[in-house]
C-alpha cells in the first residue's frame, strides 16, 4: 500500500491505512459517509474531509475503485480482480455479482468493436458491467 501511494505522490498515513483496512474487510461497497462512520470508531478524531482525501488517494493509487451512479452517492470497492456488480436502482446499494468475469465479453458483443474503437483513436483498457434491478426486501 505504501509503495502504491508513494508512486502516485501520496503519503502513507494512519488514516489512509484505516480507510483501506475497512474497505478490505467489508463485502459491501460503502459510501464515503459509511466509511467515515466506520473509521471514526477506530480513529475518533478523523474528519470527513480526511476520509474523502484518503479515498481519492486510494483510487489514484489503484488500491480502490469509485463506483459512481447518477443520483446516488458514489461507493467504493477495493476488490482488485475484475468482477461485475448488481445495483439496486431504488437505493443505490451495490453488491458483487457472483459469476465469473469474462475478459472476452466485448468480443462476444461485437467482434469488431475493439478494433473499430482503436481506429477512432480509443484504446480499450477494460470494461465494467452492472446488472440493474431492485432487491425485494421482505
Amino acid at each position: 500500500m505504501r509503495a502504491a501511494l508513494e508512486k502516485t505522490g501520496s503519503r502513507y498515513t494512519r488514516q489512509r491505512e484505516a480507510v483501506f483496512a475497512y474497505l478490505h474487510a467489508v463485502d459491501s461497497h460503502p459510501t464515503v459517509e459509511e466509511v467515515y462512520r466506520a473509521v471514526q470508531r477506530r480513529l475518533p478524531r478523523v474528519s470527513l474531509a480526511t476520509v474523502y482525501k484518503a479515498l481519492e488517494a486510494l483510487v489514484a493509487a489503484h488500491l480502490a475503485t469509485r463506483i459512481a451512479s447518477g443520483s446516488h452517492a458514489a461507493r467504493f470497492d477495493c476488490r482488485g480482480e475484475d468482477h461485475y456488480h448488481l445495483r439496486d436502482v431504488a437505493t443505490g446499494e451495490v453488491r458483487d455479482l457472483a459469476t465469473l468475469f469474462d475478459g472476452k465479453l466485448l468480443d462476444k458483443l461485437d467482434p469488431r468493436l475493439v478494433t473499430q474503437l482503436a481506429a477512432e483513436g480509443f484504446q480499450v483498457t477494460g470494461y465494467r458491467l452492472e446488472v440493474l434491478g431492485r432487491y425485494d426486501h421482505k
